[in-house]
This record gives C-alpha cells, sequence and structure tokens, in this order.
C-alpha cells in the first residue's frame, strides 16, 4: 500500500498534533485508510498524488477550530443567512488525485451543493502536503487558515487560490472582530461577546 513511511510525534502536550506520512501510496490504499478509519472525525487524512497525511489533531487544534466553527455559525444566525454545518466532510476525487479533511467546512444557501463553500483550515503543527493545491483541484470556493493568531482567507479564483482581505462567501463578516473573540477563556463567553458586538454593529448601522 506504501514504500515510504515519516512520523513526527512530540510529546503529549495538549498543543502538539501527531503526524505521520506516507509516500507512494496509491488511491485504492489512501480508500483503505479511510475505511480503517470508519467513520470517526479523527485521524483526518489528507492525499495528494501519492502522498498522504494522516493528523491526530491535539486539543488545542480542536479547540480553536471548533470555536472558529461555533462564531461562524453565530454570524449566520444574527445575520439571518442559511447554512449547513459538515464538519470534516471527506473531500476527494479519483480522478484528480486528491482527498481532504478539513477542519470545518460549511455550505451556504442550497445545502445540495456538491462543494463546500467555506472550508477552516487550522494550522498549528506544520504538514508536508500543500492542502491549498488539494482544495483547489477539488473546487471549494474559500479557504481560511488560522495560523499564529490570525485568519487568513484565500479566494478560488482562475484556478489558483489568491490572498483576499475579506470574506467572500460571507460578506460583512469582520474576520478581525471574529479571531478577538478567539482567546475568551469559555466558548460560551467568546459566543455572547461576539453576538453582542455583531448586534452593536447591526444596531450602529441602522442608526446612521
Amino acid at each position: 500500500m506504501y514504500t515510504q513511511i515519516q512520523y513526527e510525534q512530540r510529546d503529549d502536550s495538549p498543543t502538539e498534533d501527531h503526524i505521520v506520512w506516507l509516500h507512494d501510496v496509491s488511491w485504492e490504499g489512501y480508500e483503505q485508510l479511510l475505511a480503517m478509519r470508519g467513520d470517526h472525525s479523527a485521524p483526518r487524512i489528507a492525499y495528494l498524488e501519492g502522498d498522504v497525511e494522516i493528523m491526530s489533531p491535539s486539543r488545542t487544534h480542536e479547540a480553536i477550530k471548533s470555536l472558529i466553527g461555533r462564531l461562524v455559525e453565530t454570524y449566520c444566525l444574527e445575520r439571518d443567512i442559511a447554512f449547513s454545518v459538515l464538519g470534516s466532510w471527506t473531500l476527494k476525487s479519483s480522478d484528480r488525485s486528491r482527498g481532504a479533511e478539513p477542519d470545518e467546512c460549511y455550505i451556504f444557501g442550497d445545502p445540495e451543493v456538491e462543494r463546500p463553500h467555506l472550508a477552516i483550515e487550522v494550522v498549528w503543527t506544520s504538514g508536508r502536503i500543500d492542502k491549498l493545491e488539494i482544495y483547489r483541484k477539488l473546487g471549494v470556493a474559500e479557504i481560511w487558515y488560522w495560523r499564529k493568531g490570525a485568519i487568513q482567507p484565500y479566494r478560488l479564483q482562475d484556478e489558483h487560490y489568491v490572498p483576499i482581505t475579506a470574506s467572500q462567501v460571507l460578506p460583512g463578516l469582520d474576520l478581525e472582530l471574529l479571531t478577538r473573540f478567539l482567546d475568551q477563556p469559555t466558548t460560551s463567553q467568546a459566543i455572547k461577546g461576539f453576538r453582542k458586538a455583531l448586534q452593536t454593529t447591526a444596531n450602529d448601522h441602522e442608526s446612521s
């Protein structure tokens, strides 16, 4: 199924992801790995033209990705935007030899579309597979990379991802405002604070 293995394991700190890389893996081998993992959300498995990354996210990684997701959902509820939560939906294409499982992903509007409009990736431990290259061929419209406390959005344009300063799938969302609430001690405090900030912004716009 594979001919080379590389393994990166650090201590058991809650901030460190654990990653295994496999090389020269066939598409059938990738499918077998997915089958062995089953319906669990972890480890998350990425595939790019024979290279595989198997990542077991740390507690901190999971906490950040979940909180970003909850704040996205809070924004949609406050702005009356229809959305569907798809979590770490396995996105793959045998024709393009690519597969990925984002930390979180969303569809906005029609829930029957084939690909999410937004995928979120928390980059806590450096990987060796170019996730943007995977998503590019899978046709995901927008990717958010959280890295070192900041969110950088990328938009698929002319079959390439370009960095953008504001989300285009969620126009009006202030990503800097959202990011400020990722440091709250609890999820509930973050959601309440972000909701209050959104309501204040909406009231200010109505007054002006």
